[in-house]
């Protein structure tokens, strides 16, 4: 990245834009890549700056009512500031929204297959992949470690990851397995728990639910899935039902596993956004948040309402690069993998 350093060190483009030409070149998708060269072209940049703007518009009546307390001009009514600083937060908000789900173009999902042995964990891997990628016999305990494969649903990209059956085993080999679906789970972006229509809910049903229970208390999503729906008709607990091997209710649950993520199809106008983007975004919604509360307390807190605007408006502009340190920008560089 030493020519796209140059460029944003010598003003000719900022620093969302520089990542911006990091992600075209990784971009998994056709909708990623139109994703990362809407923020190239600075459309991102441009509405982060245009909202910075209108926050230190807000700041300076704000300021100009601190620092001329005895002249009669009324800088800032109470009414109009908080009307703004509204106007402000839903601003951010759809922002938010939209970084969001440049977000999910640019890191994809990690949706985890979970269950007892001969649920069907394989075939519905086998069935959303569209090809045979995993191996798939009558015998419990034939997948003994994890199988990924990457696929797109709708421009997103997905690693579907298969496990090993959870079970106590007394065997060492899937003993291992067993531990590493374990520790897959704990990593997942989303799990879908697979349940047996032609078996039912079992005990072992059960206690896998309640070892889930930690990833939604995290707000990871747990969708329940009842395999073999051809069999037996789901329960109404259960949130989709499908057949992996006759490939019944496949399309629900693609739209499922999209929604959950987050994904709103259609959508064209998303930024192609970083995590450190998202952090930025997250703490100057709070600082304004915080704003929004001080603003009730009246003009006695108007240094602390000044404060908070600066605060929201230093996480704003670090996204651009105007507020970055150096050892943030070699990190970035750095990953430039691709030529310059």
């Amino acid at each position: 990245g030493e020519f796209t350093r140059r460029a944003f060190l010598n003003d000719k483009m900022d620093l969302a834009q520089a990542e911006g030409v990091a992600d075209l070149i990784d971009a998994a998708s056709e909708a990623a890549a139109r994703s990362a060269a809407r923020s190239l072209s600075g459309e991102f940049s441009q509405a982060v700056t245009a909202l910075a703007h209108d926050v230190v518009a807000l700041r300076t009546l704000v300021e100009a009512t601190l620092d001329f307390p005895e002249e009669e001009i009324e800088f800032l009514q109470r009414a109009g500031a908080v009307e703004r600083l509204a106007a402000l937060r839903e601003r951010l908000a759809q922002l938010q929204s939209r970084a969001q789900q440049g977000a999910v173009l640019r890191e994809g999902l990690t949706v985890v297959l979970a269950g007892r042995p001969n649920v069907g964990k394989s075939s519905l891997l086998n069935a959303l992949a569209g090809e045979e990628v995993a191996l798939v016999t009558p015998v419990a305990g034939t997948t003994r470690d994890r199988l990924q494969q990457r696929i797109t649903l709708d421009g997103v990209p997905l690693n579907i990851v298969d496990t090993a059956g959870l079970r106590a085993t007394d065997d060492m080999v899937e003993g291992l397995g067993v531990a590493r679906a374990r520790d897959a789970i704990a990593r997942a972006d989303v799990v879908l728990h697979l349940y047996d229509g032609g078996v039912g809910i079992t005990d072992d049903d059960r206690a896998i639910d309640a070892e889930l229970a930690p990833l939604r208390a995290r707000r990871v999503p747990v969708l329940a899935v009842w395999n073999k729906c051809d069999l037996a008709p789901a329960p109404a607990s259960m949130d989709v039902a499908v057949s992996a091997r006759q490939h019944i209710n496949l399309p629900q649950l693609k739209q499922q596993l999209l929604h959950v993520a987050g994904w709103q199809p259609g959508q064209e106008d998303v930024f192609m956004a970083r995590t450190r983007h998202l952090q930025a975004l997250a703490q100057a919604a709070a600082h304004l948040q915080a704003a929004h509360e001080v603003a009730e307390q009246g003009d006695r807190a108007l240094e602390l309402f000044a404060e908070e605007l600066r605060l929201a408006h230093q996480q704003l502009m670090g996204i651009t690069g105007a507020f970055s340190a150096d050892d943030l920008l070699g990190e970035i560089f750095s990953r430039f993998c691709i030529g310059k």
